[in-house]
């Protein structure tokens, strides 16, 4: 099976438990909801997630599934309200108009607080057959979306705008806003999979240089993307965002993006029946050219 099939194989199992899960509440709510998550998007996340958890052998394939989802909700959460208009006033996302445009201001709010408090919800009614493993796995994910991790992330970046770029305020607000989901998406799998202590570490590592990564990659693609972008490109110029375009050029914010691939890759690596996480690192640097 190559990589396109192997990915494709498991979004056919991530696709439908998302669409179960999201049920019940407001009409006008659950719509807003189903769009955020269901209008899109590549599942990075949740199929990192699958993996990890496929190289330890794990017993809760079921539990594991639907904490995998509970990751994609967390993100398209984030994603919601950071195109809020007092957030980042984005009215394009995947090539569709955002949850506010499309929905209102309010409900869109309201849809991003659902899909949050839908994602622990999710993890605490998974059905671990080892409760242990999953009161550590809402830990997990609770502290990548904290104020320490995600939402500190989003201050960081609002405070950025304007300011003069530097390699540690960059690294802060990537780090936080990008990376901690998927550190956690990969920890999490471990987690569900009684990965080893050095394991998990080893995973967070690998996990940190694949957002970063993505990031990068991201952060070219708002100049070069076009059309095929999904958003609109040159936003974050516009807007004065400190991103890695302004701190190094576009060639240099691509070769940060092969950096932590490589790394990424690397760590990877050290894992048999790892080949398709390594490829999932090589597509991320792949997106910035």
């Amino acid at each position: 099976m190559d990589f396109k099939r192997a990915w494709s194989a498991e979004r056919a199992r991530i696709e439908p438990r998302l669409d179960a899960l999201l049920d019940g509440g407001p009409p006008a709510l659950l719509e807003a909801m189903r769009y955020a998550v269901l209008g899109g998007g590549k599942r990075v996340r949740p199929v990192t997630c699958l993996w990890a958890y496929a190289l330890f052998a794990g017993d809760e394939p079921n539990a594991v599934l639907d904490a995998a989802c509970s990751l994609e909700f967390v993100h398209a959460y984030s994603l919601v309200h950071d195109d809020l208009p007092c957030m980042d006033d984005d009215n394009l996302r995947r090539g569709h108009p955002t949850v506010h445009v499309r929905f209102g201001e309010a409900i869109a709010v309201l849809a991003g607080d659902a899909l949050l408090n839908l994602a622990y919800e999710t993890l605490a009614n998974a059905p671990w057959t080892q409760p242990q493993r999953g009161i550590e796995v809402m830990r997990t994910v609770a502290a990548a979306s904290s104020h320490r991790a995600l939402l500190a992330g989003q201050v960081l970046d609002l405070e950025g705008e304007g300011a003069v770029p530097t390699e540690a305020a960059l690294e802060a607000i990537h780090r936080a806003k990008t990376a901690a989901l998927f550190e956690a998406a990969l920890v999490t799998g471990g987690r569900a999979a009684a990965a080893s202590p050095a394991d998990l570490a080893r995973l967070a590592n690998a996990g940190r240089h694949l957002g970063l990564a993505f990031q990068f990659a991201d952060d070219v693609l708002d100049v070069t993307g076009g059309p095929a972008f999904g958003k609109q490109c040159g936003h974050d110029a516009r807007a004065a965002k400190l991103t890695s375009t302004a701190l190094y050029g576009v060639e240099g914010a691509r070769q940060h993006a092969h950096r932590h691939a490589e790394a990424a890759v690397h760590l990877f690596a050290g894992w048999p029946g790892s080949a398709w996480l390594q490829e999932v690192a090589r597509a991320c640097a792949r997106r910035a050219g």
